[in-house]
């Protein structure tokens, strides 16, 4: 039975604690939190777990197999790297760390132990996103254009970091995961309105080869909350909404006929107008599926596809993202 550790109980803490206990495949250990009143939740909750407040309890102790990391982005690094030097298996939030160095640094240290890494990207669990990787990798929706993601809604303000490093990481992930890990440039525009010297609206492109390129709008200050994405091919567009629970996905039959005329007119493009179709999508909780995932992974030594060099590259973009700011969205080369 593999003994599991989670170091945070906050926002997002509860829901893995609840996950890792249900799984048979493993047995919830212990609970860090150096909040005496979420230590208190904990312990209601689980009654039978060990509620501690060091998180060196989970990083460092021999009877934990897995550390599970979910407390803010500026502590990831540390203790994520105590927890592999110790020989564990690693599950930490998004962003990986605050830095592109850091989470090259969890890398190699995690394939020099053999261990197994792995960032919570959770969105790559969910039916919708893995339907469409289905279309993406069969062709169906044919050559790609564009990706183009909307993530708004009024609040929730962090403290930390802005809007981007707050709400892009879903879409960089699923982004990455849909077209591949070849993009090669970043623009990023924002702006705050509080004195915060924090982003709360920001807009973000990353540019790929052959002029396909993703679009992002991020936004803490929208009256309205949206989760939308658009993906335009060659042979057919997709819309995701996650906010809609009975059309999550919609494929359009539409698109544009190019042909090459003599005369004035030497291009000649015509709309092509099909058929709407919702496939059906599963409805398993993603965390669930994130779990059971991890387990197979490290039951199989198997090197999981949302690893610790996903999780780089997801920080490479939000650093590109910063530099880009900084610079009046200047264009900025990834790291690679």
């Amino acid at each position: 039975m593999i003994r599991v550790g989670l170091v945070g109980y906050g926002y997002w803490g509860p829901n893995l604690a609840r996950n890792f206990n249900s799984n048979s495949n493993c047995n919830l250990v212990r609970i860090a939190d150096m909040s005496d009143k979420r230590r208190e939740l904990a312990q209601r909750t689980y009654p039978n777990v060990d509620v501690v407040d060091d998180p060196a309890r989970v990083t460092t102790a021999d009877d934990i197999d897995i550390a599970v990391i979910a407390t803010p982005v500026f502590t990831h690094y540390d203790l994520a790297k105590a927890a592999l030097t110790y020989g564990k298996h690693v599950w930490v939030e998004k962003p990986m760390t605050s830095t592109h160095e850091q989470a090259i640094e969890l890398v190699d240290l995690a394939e020099s132990k053999g261990l197994t890494l792995m960032v919570d990207h959770t969105f790559l669990f969910t039916g919708a996103v893995m339907k469409m990787k289905e279309l993406v990798d069969t062709n169906e929706l044919g050559e790609l254009y564009y990706f183009d993601s909307v993530r708004i809604n009024l609040g929730l303000f962090q403290h930390d970091i802005n809007v981007i490093w707050d709400l892009a990481p879903h879409d960089f992930a699923i982004m990455d995961y849909l077209l591949g890990p070849s993009a090669r440039a970043v623009t990023a525009n924002g702006s705050g309105h509080f004195a915060t010297g924090l982003e709360d609206v920001a807009y973000v492109t990353v540019f790929y080869d052959n002029n396909l390129m993703a679009h992002f709008h991020l936004n803490w200050l929208s009256p309205v909350k949206l989760r939308r994405t658009v993906i335009g091919g060659s042979r057919r567009m997709l819309v995701w909404d996650d906010l809609n629970p009975e059309e999550r996905i919609k494929i359009y039959d539409k698109g544009m006929e190019v042909e090459t005329k003599e005369g004035l007119y030497r291009i000649l493009a015509t709309p092509r107008i099909g058929a709407m179709h919702s496939p059906v999508v599963p409805n398993t909780e993603a965390l669930t599926l994130e779990v059971d995932y991890m387990l197979s992974c490290i039951a199989n030594k198997q090197k999981p596809f949302n690893d610790g060099a996903a999780g780089a590259r997801i920080v490479a973009m939000l650093e590109a993202t910063d530099m880009s700011l900084r610079q009046q969205g200047k264009l900025v080369e990834l790291k690679h």
